[in-house]
């Protein structure tokens, strides 16, 4: 079976209040991710029509501080479906409701994976790409993910043979004592 990626789409918007915070009187980022991680579980769960899990999120960066009072809209898509996992992209954009004015603060990839009652791993349906966008998507994901895997053997062989890697901590502001 192969969904399209209309058939999960998700979009949400809150409004920003006083409560949500952090000590600089920005919105705290860890907020921010909270409702990242809701809006990537409703739209893998509408993709596999499972309960989904979160395996792992890419890298994060918050390009600019959401106010109180804008309009925050997290717009979700799977972005790639494997045997059992989708990667769900998220685009967070903050209106200023006075202005109108829209900014792209943060996008991301959630990799959820579908789960069965009994906690297993589930098979999720195939992917429809219907447009040249959908498919630049799934084939980053493919890369991101190729990626993943050379920078686990390299961080892996760094760990396993040390010794061979500390000349490199010259360049940089630490101390070894070793």
């Amino acid at each position: 079976m192969f969904k399209s990626t209309k058939e999960s789409k998700i979009e949400i918007s809150e409004l920003m209040l006083p409560s949500n915070t952090n000590f600089g009187g920005k919105i705290h980022g860890g907020y921010i991710l909270s409702l990242m991680d809701q809006i990537a579980f409703a739209c893998a769960s509408k993709h596999s029509r499972s309960y989904c899990v979160t395996a792992s999120v890419d890298k994060v960066n918050f390009l600019r501080p959401i106010e109180v009072g804008e309009l925050v809209t997290m717009k979700a898509s799977i972005n790639y479906v494997g045997k059992s996992s989708m990667v769900v992209g998220i685009r967070v954009e903050a209106e200023n409701i006075r202005t109108g004015h829209t900014k792209h603060c943060n996008s991301s990839y959630f990799t959820m994976v579908a789960i069965n009652e009994e906690g297993k791993t589930e098979s999720v349906p195939g992917l429809i790409i219907s447009t040249k966008i959908e498919a630049k998507r799934f084939l980053r994901a493919i890369k991101r993910r190729q990626d993943d895997v050379k920078k686990d053997e390299y961080l892996n062989e760094i760990y396993k043979n040390v010794d061979q890697y500390l000349d490199i901590l010259k360049d940089y502001k630490v101390q070894v004592d070793i």
